[in-house]
């Protein structure tokens, strides 16, 4: 049992030693410290809750010591366009992956990788091939027969006295889609089927969102995740992922690149064809476990992330039912008797994107997004940082600052009216999906799936609170927010009528 303390006591000897070797500058306010654990102990269960209190007392740029780690936090829309714009270059690099979490290097994970030449090309390939705007709309059908089948699910069980869990129909909805356009197929009644590999996934992204003390105590950190059991728990969850990677990789190798369905490829298809058509020219040489990093950022960060956003979005509204009325009222206006909302409807709803801007202006799916970190010595303001120094943008601490948005707290969509403000990097003030060269490459995927199925959910029912419930609020935090516990609503058949007022979308 001694053998902690004698670690923790070299860890904080080689930290004073460290520290001693900086240089001194202008540095950004900072709390006080305790020995060895720095402002561990101030983030929290809610980091982006913590950070956003202290951000009040000492400014919008403010310096923690995480551990032996420096760690800038970032509260403001003014310090995030330094950061992800004017100085995006010298800070778009990823901290090294410690200790256990060092594993999902076995899978080359894009999103963590430090910034080079291995980024910019695997970047290219996602932007370019696997989630350009044509690959998006190549995948319409899919998108459309999954949100179908969720709503005739749903009808199949709505009765005045009976709600339905919609966290647990729109997780399934986009885990659905997310296998479909990956892997060519859902895994429903197969040996391995879409419960067990959303299970699978979920404990990953759980595992890469938990306290790991090799990340910030470097020297001793893999005794102590050994010793804690968080290593062979990581392991055992990526050599299971990695298993099912390479069954699918080879599956698709025995049958070759097909035409899965409606006559198009899937991501490991087009994956797979250009390691068979990749020649020497200076570009990667993809191999298997560049096929599985892509395969794992594509199932943590597109499942969950756009799941939450859809749940938070109906929490909303379903507190706030006047917008629902009038979202409702639109969708059903636009789309009068078709019978359904298609993709070609949803850019003319201008009330459900105001919608889904505030949903994510207040529950961004990443509140602090993934961590940067510092190649050269640089100042933002009057402030100096120095090179290893890792930089968080509180996102949702921006979303919330009464500076930039009147009533902060309440969900006002109509205060995205004007149109000005987008989500796609150039407002610094709304950044649910980053800026800069670390931008979410996924974004036009991820808006596709929220749309379309907020508006069905919309279209074809009146949802109603539970008759003496009232709408728990309370967050998980994981690598992403979400809801902590379930959103039941009571859903109402909308009868489309043949009488419905059609307008021209």
């Amino acid at each position: 049992m001694l053998l902690i303390p004698f670690l923790l006591l070299l860890s904080s000897l080689l930290l004073i030693i460290n520290k001693l070797a900086i240089k001194k500058g202008k540095l950004p306010p900072s709390p006080s410290k305790l020995p060895l654990l720095g402002n561990l102990h101030q983030l929290g269960a809610f980091p982006h809750r913590s950070t956003w209190e202290l951000s009040k007392k000492y400014g919008p740029i403010m310096l923690l010591r995480l551990g032996s780690m420096p760690a800038i936090i970032v509260s403001s829309a003014e310090t995030a366009k330094e950061i992800l714009k004017t100085h995006d270059l010298e800070c778009c690099s990823r901290p090294p992956l410690t200790g256990p979490k060092r594993l999902s290097y076995n899978f080359q994970d894009v999103g963590f990788v430090p910034y080079g030449h291995y980024y910019r090309e695997m970047r290219k390939i996602c932007v370019t091939e696997l989630f350009s705007m044509k690959r998006v709309q190549s995948f319409q059908s899919v998108r459309k027969e999954e949100v179908d089948l969720l709503i005739k699910s749903i009808s199949e069980s709505a009765t005045p006295a009976n709600p339905v869990d919609l966290s647990k129909g729109i997780l399934s909805l986009t885990a659905s889609i997310i296998f479909r356009i990956a892997l060519g197929k859902n895994f429903q009644g197969s040996e391995l089927d879409n419960d067990k590999l959303q299970k699978l996934v979920s404990e990953a992204a759980t595992m890469l969102g938990s306290f790991c003390a090799s990340d910030f105590f470097p020297y001793v950190g893999n005794m102590i995740d050994w010793f804690t059991g968080f290593h062979r728990r990581l392991e055992n969850t990526f050599h299971e992922l990695d298993a099912v990677f390479q069954q699918i990789i080879d599956d698709h190798f025995k049958s070759g690149t097909t035409m899965h369905e409606h006559n198009q490829e899937d991501i490991v298809d087009v994956l797979l064809r250009m390691v068979k058509d990749q020649t020497e020219n200076g570009a990667i040489h993809l191999t298997k476990d560049h096929i599985k990093g892509i395969l794992l950022d594509i199932f943590v960060a597109g499942i969950d992330t756009s799941a939450i956003a859809i749940i938070w979005a109906m929490t909303e509204l379903a507190r706030k039912p006047t917008a629902m009325k009038k979202a409702q009222d639109e969708i059903r206006s636009c789309v009068g008797n078709k019978g359904k909302v298609a993709d070609n409807d949803v850019s003319q709803l201008k009330y459900l994107k105001m919608i889904i801007k505030e949903t994510l202006r207040l529950h961004p799916p990443g509140p602090l997004l993934l961590p940067r970190e510092t190649a050269s010595h640089l100042k933002i303001g009057d402030y100096d940082i120095y090179p290893k120094t890792r930089i968080a943008v509180n996102v949702w601490a921006i979303g919330r600052d009464p500076d930039i948005w009147n009533n902060p707290e309440e969900f006002i969509p109509e205060r995205f009216e004007d149109g000005v403000i987008d989500l796609k990097g150039q407002h610094f003030e709304l950044l649910p999906f980053g800026a800069g060269r670390r931008i979410c490459p996924g974004m036009n995927m991820g808006m596709a799936v929220l749309e379309l199925a907020l508006a069905n959910l919309l279209y074809f029912f009146d949802w109603k609170v539970p008759s003496g419930v009232e709408i728990d609020m309370e967050e998980r935090v994981t690598i992403s927010l979400g809801k902590k516990t379930a959103l039941m609503l009571v859903p109402i058949k909308y009868n489309i009528g043949e009488d419905d007022e059609i307008m021209h979308c």
